[in-house]
């Protein structure tokens, strides 16, 4: 799945530096904004290390509250909080010999930082309402969409924690930037998602792929693979068409080409002949001699544009 992600130049290089830090056992942070594909290149470190054949596990921290999150992360002994009615293992127990990726790392609480930073120092913690130490050896790789830097110096963030998860830094540049990578990334989404709905699309028009490679993507890879997930279910045939693209990614596309279009300079003296007929009511005569013009080369240029306003 990953060499979908590696066409453009700024990709490959960021999968050769995945590469390179797959064999080693240093901490990575993957940067980059929501849905460029931070989780899918920390699965490929992880698949490329020494690790591979151990858990990789993964845990969302913005998806819990941090009470929570501590207990899922570190484990629990029965009695712990209100509800531990047995002993469970968290997910760092769970990574022993593995990989732990830490989704939304941003989102750890302060508490959660000094036990994580333990962790990468000694090896070792304890669960939540426990006091046996528990030895682990994961190899942590951090995500985050958020500027760790900025929250550093906001001390949103420790800063001794930042620069142990900080060993390696992967950036994945968004799809905007590497517009290269969407046909790729789209005809791999076509047979996983066509698979998956058991449809028999298999080709994308050539005009749906202008306009897929025009778009911004604000959602990124997520985002364009939702859009081909959508569009396998609404085709009519074995071909993604232009109009089984959503009408607001259309529109979108539109817009952004009208932005980009330079206006050429017959369009521009149309819009000031336009003007200045509208301040004088249409009055050809008045409008003409404003415009510095005969009547008659008036005439023509409106006849040209196939304008008209009432002959005064």
């Amino acid at each position: 799945m990953i060499d979908t992600f590696a066409l453009s130049d700024a990709m490959r290089e960021v999968v050769r530096l995945a590469e390179r830090v797959a064999v080693t056992d240093a901490n990575v942070l993957i940067t980059g904004e929501s849905g460029t594909g931070k989780d899918a290149l920390a699965s490929f470190v992880h698949a490329q290390s020494s690790r591979r054949d151990a858990p990789l596990v993964k845990i969302d921290c913005a998806a819990l509250p941090s009470e929570l999150l501590e207990a899922e992360l570190f484990g629990y002994e029965r009695g712990a909080f209100t509800g531990a009615t047995e002993a469970r293992p968290g997910r760092l127990e769970a990574a022993h010999k593995g990989t732990l990726v830490l989704d939304e790392i941003a989102h750890l609480s302060v508490d959660a930082q000094a036990k994580l930073l333990r962790v990468i120092e000694e090896r070792e913690f304890e669960r939540l309402g426990g006091r046996r130490t528990v030895k682990v050896d994961a190899r942590l790789i951090a995500l985050t969409n958020v500027d760790l830097d900025d929250a550093v110096k906001r001390r949103a963030f420790r800063e001794d924690l930042f620069y142990r998860l900080n060993v390696v830094r992967l950036h994945v540049p968004p799809l905007r930037e590497r517009r290269e990578d969407v046909e790729s990334l789209a005809q791999s989404f076509l047979k996983t998602y066509a698979a998956k709905h058991g449809r028999a699309v298999n080709k994308i028009a050539s005009e749906a792929l202008v306009i897929l490679k025009s778009y911004e993507f604000p959602g990124n890879v997520r985002e364009l693979a939702n859009t081909i997930e959508r569009a396998i279910i609404v085709a009519q045939d074995s071909k993604i068409q232009a109009s089984d693209l959503p009408e607001a990614l259309r529109a979108a596309v539109l817009m952004q080409r009208g932005a980009r279009r330079r206006r050429t300079l017959s369009e521009l003296e149309m819009d000031y002949i336009r003007e200045t007929l509208a301040a004088t009511g249409g009055n050809k005569t008045e409008a003409a001699r404003l415009l510095g013009i005969s009547r008659k080369n008036l005439y023509e240029k409106l006849k040209k544009q196939g304008g008209g306003m009432r002959d005064c």
